[in-house]
């Protein structure tokens, strides 16, 4: 049985990387294995995606803790500890991305709420390359409590700058089995504001799966992350995305927002400045 759906198979068949799928999806699996465990305790960050289940609209979520607060409690469940609420039976996907050594893990599945947090019964568990993440050498733990979170629907001149500025966020996707949570990275300016309500970015090369982009082919709802490093300041959109083709072979992403979540100081860690990954593009001018 294959790992993809219909909408990575369309999409993989489009580009001509049918067969560097199937071999890249070997990959996939629903086992955590041991370095995938032990790499998961010394996280501090934890990203979580996918659909509310009151609304429908899918969002991407930020969670911190004292490494450990994530952990593989089983052979294919992961516990996280956290005062964050989620809906029962819901499908996340959810990526673990250490800028310290540019290594991320993905674990996606159906989530469960417990009195500590939730734990997530995988699915699917694999890893990615580093290409397009940027290192950033440390973090600490400050004392930093969230300011005011405001609920948008465009955005203003400073969230604009905010995505303009950013050299990473978060990407959620959905599929008719469950959710998925990638990562996306690039120098900055490489995410574009083409109006208060849509943004743009390139779809770089990448391991020929199309998880994201099959997901959005079939079902264009997404959730964006974008955090900032240094402060801890968060903005959460949550709309649609559309991928377009070039006739040169490019890809171009189209995001409209329904809804923006704007969390000064959201998250108490700080990281040290980024060291650009050398796969990064120049971004377009």
């Amino acid at each position: 049985m294959s790992v993809y759906h219909a909408g990575s198979r369309a999409l993989q068949d489009q580009v001509g990387v049918r067969g560097r799928a199937d071999h890249v999806g070997r990959s996939l699996g629903q086992d955590i294995k041991p370095v995938a465990a032990a790499f998961l305790e010394q996280q501090p960050l934890l990203i979580v995606g996918g659909p509310d289940p009151e609304t429908g609209r899918v969002w991407a979520h930020a969670l911190t803790g004292t490494p450990g607060f994530v952990r593989a409690t089983g052979p294919r469940r992961v516990s996280v500890h956290t005062a964050h609420a989620f809906g029962r039976g819901i499908t996340v996907g959810t990526i673990a991305l250490d800028p310290r050594t540019r290594r991320r893990m993905r674990v996606n599945g159906r989530l469960t709420p417990t009195a500590t947090g939730f734990t997530v019964d995988a699915d699917q568990v694999f890893a990615n390359c580093p290409r397009y993440i940027q290192r950033r050498e440390s973090y600490e733990t400050v004392d930093r409590s969230p300011g005011v979170s405001r609920h948008l629907t465009g955005l203003g001149d400073e969230e604009a700058e905010f995505v303009r500025a950013a050299d990473t966020f978060f990407l959620a996707t959905v599929n008719a089995a469950g959710a998925d949570a990638s990562h996306r990275g690039g120098n900055p300016g490489f995410v574009q504001v083409a109006s208060p309500r849509e943004l743009t970015w390139p779809d770089y090369p990448g391991n020929a799966m199309f998880l994201s982009l099959g997901n959005l082919y079939a079902d264009p709802r997404a959730g964006l992350l974008f955090l900032d490093w240094e402060t801890g300041s968060t903005l959460q959109l949550t709309g649609e995305a559309r991928t377009g083709f070039a006739e040169d072979g490019t890809r171009t992403v189209r995001f409209t927002l329904t809804e923006a979540l704007w969390t000064p100081n959201a998250l108490p860690l700080r990281w040290s400045a980024p060291e650009y990954s050398p796969a990064n593009p120049e971004p377009a001018r």
